[in-house]
Formats: C-alpha cells, structure tokens, sequence
C-alpha cells in the first residue's frame, strides 16, 4: 500500500512539474491521473489497490465509533441506576483472526470501548479473555464482537 501511494504522490508531483501550472486544481488533477496509473498497475504491485485498504480503514474507524457511542450509553445507564443491577463477568472469545496484528487491534478495540477490557490472550492467540462489566448471555456478547468488530478488523487485514 505503501508503495501505491509513493508512486501516486510522484506521480502527480510529476504532472506538476511536466504542466508547470502549480494551483491546487491542477494537483488534484495530476492526483487524480496518478490514481488511474496506479488503479491500471495495480497487479503488477505489491498489495490490494490502497484506495480499497483506504475504505476499510475508515469502515473500521466509523463501526467502532458506532460501538463506543453504544457502549458509553451501556455504561451510563449502569452508572446512573439508583441501585446496581449489572453481573461482571469474565469470558473467553473465540477470535477467528490470523494475524497478530489483527488481534492485536481486536484487543485494543475491545479494550477502548467502555464497559469492557481484555485481561489475556491464549498461547495459540485464538482465545481473548475479556471482563465485561454487565454480561448478558456468552452467545449475544460473542455475536456482538463478531459481527461489529472483528468483521471490520478481519476486513481491514484481507489481501
């Protein structure tokens, strides 16, 4: 990806300096026509077209925001309850992730939203053991993580 956007970058410094017109329109054109040569090399250079990695990025970045808006609503429901009803629990999540990084950012995820924090990982780093703070059902906390952030996370990692 990192490539991509080097090559995209020289590319529109390229037309720059090739039109010898330097106004923010023309840059926009010369990065615009550096897109479409990188978008036509695409299979000729390392990584997915970064434009797509660009997107799921900021997927990622708008469903975890999503949850941390959920989450703090969670948590402030807890707070202001004139007596605690929630149950802490600990449990073990099963990830599907293959990557370390990927679990990494999973771990890191689970940890910012409140409510929530990953106490461990398993040696085979499959399993993440989480505390929550009100634990519902093992199935409706695995199901909510699965298909908010770690779709979004294995999303992200896809070549």
């Amino acid at each position: 990806m990192a490539v991509q956007v080097l090559i995209n970058l020289l590319l529109s410094l390229f037309w720059l300096l090739v039109t010898g017109s330097y106004t923010i329109n023309n840059a926009l054109l010369g990065f615009i026509l550096g897109l479409l040569l990188v978008y036509f090399m695409k299979d000729i250079l390392p990584g997915r077209f970064y434009i797509i990695t660009l997107y799921k990025v900021i997927k990622l970045i708008f469903v975890f925001l999503i949850e941390l808006i959920k989450a703090n609503i969670d948590v402030m429901r807890i707070v202001l309850q004139p007596s605690l009803k929630n149950e802490p629990a600990f449990f073990t999540y099963d990830t599907d992730l293959k990557t370390d990084w990927q679990v990494v950012l999973l771990s890191n995820l689970i940890t910012l939203t409140p409510g929530t924090i990953v106490v461990g990982l398993s040696e085979d780093r499959r399993q993440i053991y989480i505390h929550a703070i009100d634990f519902g059902e093992k199935e409706e906390e695995v199901e909510g993580i699965k298909s908010s952030l770690e779709k979004v996370v294995r999303e992200v990692g896809e070549q």
